[in-house]
């Protein structure tokens, strides 16, 4: 095993493979990006708070506090943590499997082909081009995940979560207060999403022509829907969105106690971008419910385009001088 300790800005090199990353830090910002090359780099470029514990054994490449561990981690708190920065950046293999844990801190992560597993308290998450299957665990801290094309999976208490160009098998989410925004891409493959909250709002875009069997339900809130082939029902409090699109091989399933649920239509072609699409913009806002006739109408549906542009570049540059330890 390898060992370093970090108490200062440094960027380090790691000759030996990397098949798993583990950080784990309070306050600042996690990147990690995926990168062709073989050899993972590390560069601390603002450290504040107690020193950083690098080490490297068995493939497993660690960054994190001593006194933070993994198990447990949505649970600890500690006063004196809070005074505590930190801005790592890595480079690793695509195929790296990655684990990171955030208290108070952001964390991004692109261009991985393995597993992703996220675990944070108050800091958001953004994953960009993710083939591996993901789990995000948060308390308050949001997801936005972009063209992600393995299993998703997301628990949080009040986060958001919005799902831009998804193309997996699966998304699976829960939330108590949380909105959740969930764009599909996968145009002819089966749907499987199931989405559940307490009072948040539900907003879902699936392509054309899509392939499910559709339930949505809301106790309280409002429901509206740009598939003619779904039927809308309910009144008196109680309202449901049922029905079969295409064959009916893939599944979707929304509910919700007092939020509202909107089920849009993505066009055959889409030319304008994410920022346009008012419907699906405004689907999980707290400003009021859908104007369904903005999104039933068969004859003109809107173009709900989506694009995201998310910066997942690692600035891992060797200007300066680089520790560089050959395993």
């Amino acid at each position: 095993m390898s060992e370093w300790s970090v108490a200062e800005p440094r960027k380090l090199t790691f000759d030996d493979p990397v098949t798993a990353l583990h950080v784990r830090i309070v306050n600042g910002t996690v990147n990690v990006v995926g990168t062709d090359e073989g050899s993972a780099r590390l560069e601390v470029s603002d450290l504040e708070g107690p020193p950083l514990q690098v080490t490297q054994k068995d493939g497993t490449l660690s960054v994190a506090y001593e006194d933070l561990p993994w198990k447990g981690f949505l649970k600890w708190l500690d006063r004196k943590g809070w005074r505590r920065h930190a801005v790592v950046s890595l480079a690793v293999p695509t195929g790296t499997r990655v684990e990171v844990g955030v208290v108070g801190a952001a964390a991004v992560v692109s261009g991985v082909d393995a597993r992703v597993e996220v675990k944070g308290v108050t800091g958001d998450t953004t994953l960009v081009r993710i083939a591996g299957p993901v789990r995000v665990d948060t308390v308050s801290g949001s997801l936005e995940a972009q063209a992600v094309t393995g299993d998703l999976r997301f628990n949080s208490v009040s986060g958001d979560l919005t799902v831009v160009e998804g193309s997996g098998s699966s998304v699976r989410a829960e939330s108590v207060s949380g909105s959740m925004i969930v764009d599909l891409d996968a145009t002819g493959a089966p749907t499987d999403v199931q989405l559940t909250n307490v009072s948040g709002e539900i907003a879902i875009r699936l392509p054309h022509p899509a392939d499910a069997e559709v339930e949505a339900n809301t106790a309280s809130g409002t429901v509206s829907s740009a598939f003619e082939d779904l039927r809308v029902g309910g009144q008196w409090g109680a309202k449901k969105i049922t029905g079969r699109l295409g064959a009916g091989n893939g599944r979707l399933k929304a509910v919700t106690v007092s939020g509202s649920i909107a089920l849009l239509r993505r066009p055959p072609t889409e030319d304008g971008p994410y920022d346009d699409d008012p419907a699906l913009r405004h689907a999980a806002s707290s400003e009021g419910p859908i104007d369904d006739s903005t999104i039933t109408s068969t004859d003109d549906p809107t173009d709900d385009s989506t694009h995201t542009s998310t910066d997942d570049s690692t600035d891992t540059s060797t200007d300066g001088p680089t520790d560089k330890k050959v395993l």
